[in-house]
């Protein structure tokens, strides 16, 4: 089964409407997540991870103290398919949710005091 490949515009277009906070770069969509420290990064590569295995479609990660830099390209078309971009937006929801903006039951981390910061949200 032959899957579509976007062109660098199509792609590029794509990323400024649905996912402002990716770029393509180098033939991969690739996004930076700031985090507070190392407990915070392996917590979003553990979450990145258990996305990538369910979705069967796994992206390359550069890991580093305080940031984790998440790339992704569908290897068997040679390009950037849908597969890419529904990965990044399940991944861009999970990482950037915040439960204490919704106004529910959640109150989210507590951000103001550094011992509970876990990632740098956009």
């Amino acid at each position: 089964m032959s899957e579509r490949v976007y062109s660098e515009q199509e792609v590029n277009q794509y990323l400024a409407a649905s996912l402002p906070h990716w770029a393509l770069e180098n033939g991969w969509i690739r996004r930076k997540y700031k985090t507070s420290g190392w407990k915070a990064t392996l917590m979003v590569v553990n979450t990145v991870g258990h996305l990538a295995e369910a979705a069967w479609h796994h992206p390359d990660l550069t890991v580093s103290y305080a940031f984790v830099i998440v790339k992704l390209c569908t290897h068997s078309a040679k390009g950037i398919t849908d597969k890419d971009f529904e990965l990044a937006a399940k991944i861009e929801a999970v990482i950037q949710w915040q439960p204490g903006s919704e106004g529910g039951a959640l109150e989210g981390t507590p951000n103001e005091d550094a011992r509970f910061k876990y990632i740098k949200y956009d």
